[in-house]
């Protein structure tokens, strides 16, 4: 990296290389079996350097030399967009603990048998359903440098483990699934498999709702479906500049329920997503996007912020050695004090949503989503009473998250990167076929 860096010196003003390495052990099973294990390495070197003011860019996968990488990054900087920003001295960084050793030492029969337990559990309780499974151990190392003396290195260690199962009855599908992460090892499934369970004992019974608009509660797993989306687009700051985020000339101004807070956090210790920097060296930060319903902030990469006159909020990602671009670290949702129970029997007749698949595909710069209710379930007098199908929701995030009856305090993880409480919002469109 320091021959790459003093080559890249003497080509452009600026330049900064960054290198990352990464080990990764996936265990997966298929319709209830063990499918597949393997080790997977990977690894490579990228180069940004600002040349006569533009941005250059080269990335090898370590099978060019140093000198090949700089030559190309000074060609592409020819056609470059300007360079708007300057690259990070030398600084602090958070400590911000994301490496386990004892992730290393699990072996891949310990994770074979997480692998069977789970699969085991859940057919437990339906014999007839096909799982598919997934134990993945990880590391990851990082390290940048560049010529203004800045230097970031850290490893992070990774753990996760889920399964979905599929239930077929003549033309009937129905699907459960759950899935937990972590930067340490996971050692136990209850978790894990309470939830399918869970899931599988409140779907046995089938319930038919009207179509029209009623009171909907989203799980964690059904705001991190439908809601989350368009918000991690609007509180983009490249968006913002852009001028498509319907959000980003609000700042201060009340958008959405004063029980609505949320906060874009990477220093939470021991999470997928938590990092001691950006992948530009800026240090970590948490970020609070909205406070009690008013828009506090957006998120930003160096080129990002200095455009719209602000500093990075440590934002910076590269997406599979791409380019970069600010990106959502940890969307974290601050929980409320209702518990998932209360919100239930308050509902005379409504609708649980799990998860909604599709929602994305609609305009989601605008908000809007719709999508199929892949798990639902109907509420009648303040019971959950069976699962639904054929059911369709579509709504607006800002109209929905405007007036919201209660926030659950029932918060948990769902994926690396959110974080979310359930939320019952009390009007919303309902669709079902006849």
């Amino acid at each position: 990296m320091e021959n790459i860096l003093a080559q890249a010196k003497q080509a452009a003003e600026e330049a900064e290389v960054f290198m990352v390495t990464a080990e990764e052990t996936p265990v997966q099973f298929e319709a209830n079996r063990l499918k597949h294990i393997q080790s997977k390495q990977s690894s490579y070197t990228a180069l940004r350097i600002v040349k006569n003011g533009r941005i250059g860019y080269a990335i090898s996968s370590g099978t060019s030399g140093s000198r090949n990488l700089v030559i190309t990054a000074v060609e592409t900087a020819e056609f470059g967009i300007k360079a708007e920003f300057e690259l990070p001295s030398l600084t602090p960084y958070p400590e911000i603990k994301v490496f386990d050793p004892d992730v290393e030492s699990i072996s891949l029969d310990e994770m074979v048998k997480l692998g069977e337990e789970l699969v085991a559990t859940v057919r437990g309780h339906s014999q007839d359903i096909l799982c598919q499974a997934e134990v993945n151990k990880g590391t990851t190392s990082v390290r940048i440098i560049n010529s203004h003396g800045g230097e970031v290195n850290y490893k992070q260690s990774a753990f996760a483990l889920g399964i979905e199962g599929h239930l077929i009855h003549d033309t009937d599908m129905l699907f459960v699934g759950e899935s937990e992460s972590s930067c340490h090892p996971i050692s136990e499934t209850r978790a894990i498999t309470d939830v399918v369970l869970r899931q599988l004992e409140l779907a046995k019974n089938q319930a038919r709702l009207p179509s029209k608009r009623m009171p909907v509660v989203f799980t964690p797993s059904g705001v991190a479906s439908a809601l989350i989306p368009p918000l991690m687009a609007a509180f983009n700051g490249k968006t913002v500049l852009e001028g498509a985020s319907p959000i980003g000339n609000r700042t201060g101004e009340p958008v959405f329920d004063k029980k609505f807070s949320l906060r874009d956090d990477p220093t939470i210790d021991y999470r997928p997503e938590s990092r001691p920097a950006d992948d530009e060296g800026v240090p970590s930060r948490c970020t609070p996007l909205v406070e009690e319903g008013k828009i506090a902030n957006f998120i930003y990469d160096l080129q990002t912020a200095a455009l719209a006159r602000t500093q990075s909020t440590g934002n910076g990602t590269r997406n599979s050695g791409g380019l970069l671009a600010p990106a959502p670290t940890a969307f974290i949702l601050t929980p409320g004090n209702t518990t998932f129970e209360e919100m239930v029997n308050d509902v005379k007749e409504g609708l649980v949503i799990e998860y909604l698949m599709g929602a994305a595909q609609g305009n989601i710069l605008s908000g809007d989503f719709s999508g199929n209710v892949l798990l639902g379930y109907k509420i009648e007098s303040g019971k959950i009473v069976g699962r639904v199908k054929d059911t369709m929701v579509s709504g607006n995030v800002y109209q929905l998250l405007k007036e919201i009856t209660a926030v659950g305090s029932d918060a948990k993880w769902e994926g690396d990167s959110i974080n979310t409480p359930s939320f019952y919002c009390p009007s919303v469109s309902v669709a079902v076929k006849n």
